[in-house]
């Protein structure tokens, strides 16, 4: 069974798992299924605006498809969960690439 069968699997008996929607997101990216992944970590930033983790990856596929400004978004809503959980290191991760961004505008 490959991977992304095998999580969907876990979902099935826990769907709200946000640990699981997030790595199946990132089976999605690495397949180049960029809605599907956009879908579940948008719905696990709706649900746990606090799940840090997501922001950067959610920014990041917007930067890949030329969504920009809700790259932009998002990166400024991660920041600011991320100071609000006082987590430095995601703080940090998010800012550099924020900052990445929008010296190329």
């Amino acid at each position: 069974m490959d991977r992304i069968e095998k999580l969907k699997e876990f979902l099935q008996s826990n769907p709200q798992d946000n640990f699981v929607q997030h790595a199946l997101a990132l089976e999605y990216i690495k397949m180049g299924d960029e809605d599907q992944a956009r879908a579940l970590l948008e719905k696990i930033l709706s649900r746990d605006p606090g799940y840090i983790g997501s922001y950067y990856h959610l920014s990041k596929l917007l930067e890949r498809v030329g969504e920009t400004q809700s790259a932009i978004q998002w990166y400024q809503k991660g920041m600011a969960a991320a100071k609000s959980a006082g987590d430095i290191r995601a703080y940090n991760e998010l800012e550099t690439a924020y900052e990445d961004l929008i010296s190329q505008e």
